[in-house]
């Protein structure tokens, strides 16, 4: 089985400059992605002051709603509330979307944070997607990391297949080998590395040579910050790539990652 996925920090449908609505060419965007299962951070259920604002722009519906039109199933967690509205992440699925849980992992008072843990059924297997954000700070991350890690563990059997993906703030990109120790997955733009020759390969085997490091992927035009990430189990990666030049330099702060997957032989249960 073959899957197409997608991770995007939307940044609340705005522009970063003078808050410019931008839901339309969003939905438009993204559908041009044909992603199966879409992973979306900032997602805005509710801003009252914009639907007021911009009422001919704004759309009616909650933003998950209105980018999933009629073509896919979508869940949303929120994690931030405000007097005027509130935002979280979200799912997206062209697949049946089964059971759904959004867990608080807010380290302080200041940031509000959470894991969206979705169980969609796929045609040939249940797959556990994570839609993830983490903190602007350090010690947080790290914390939220540990929260990851135990409830990805506590929550999708060890055999079953996982997608963990989203805004991980980690630009220093220290949260990486964590996630491959403690939950066996890799990131999509792990195997990259044997592209830069068997010398690479071996010098990054003894210890030697570059890291692993996931792809740039902010500020949207000019990509050089490594914070979003597609982690995942039970797959091998047959392509992975960052959307950036063009429309997606406009939409948000972030450029979205998109990789096409195949579930490995052994994770096949239907």
């Amino acid at each position: 089985m073959k899957i197409r996925i997608a991770t995007y920090n939307i940044h609340k449908g705005v522009t970063s400059f003078r808050a410019q609505p931008r839901v339309h060419a969003l939905k438009q965007a993204i559908s041009t992605l044909k992603a199966d299962i879409l992973f979306l951070q900032e997602v805005q259920g509710r801003h009252d002051l914009y639907a007021t604002k911009h009422a001919m722009k704004w759309p009616d519906q909650p933003q998950h709603d209105f980018l999933a039109g009629e073509e896919l199933n979508s869940v949303y967690g929120m994690n931030a509330m405000y007097d005027h509205g509130h935002h979280g992440n979200a799912l997206l699925s062209g697949f049946p979307i089964l059971s759904w849980r959004n867990q608080d992992v807010s380290d302080h008072a200041y940031e509000s944070r959470g894991i969206l843990h979705c169980v969609v059924q796929a045609p040939a297997a249940q797959i556990h997607c994570y839609v993830i954000h983490l903190g602007l700070f350090a010690r947080s991350r790290k914390r939220q990391t540990e929260a990851l890690v135990e409830a990805v563990t506590g929550s999708s059997p060890p055999d079953a297949p996982v997608i963990i993906a989203g805004d991980f703030n980690d630009w220093t990109n220290q949260l990486s080998d964590r996630l491959r120790e403690g939950l066996g997955v890799k990131e999509v733009f792990d195997e990259d590395l044997s592209a830069r020759g068997f010398g690479t390969y071996l010098r990054r085997m003894a210890g030697r040579g570059p890291q692993m490091k996931p792809a740039r992927t902010f500020p949207a035009a000019l990509p050089w910050l490594r914070l979003d990430r597609i982690y995942v189990r039970g797959f091998q990666v047959e392509s992975a790539k960052v959307m950036h030049g063009g429309v997606w330099t406009k939409l948000s702060d972030h450029a979205p990652i998109v990789a096409d997957l195949v579930l490995e032989p052994e994770m096949v249960t239907a």
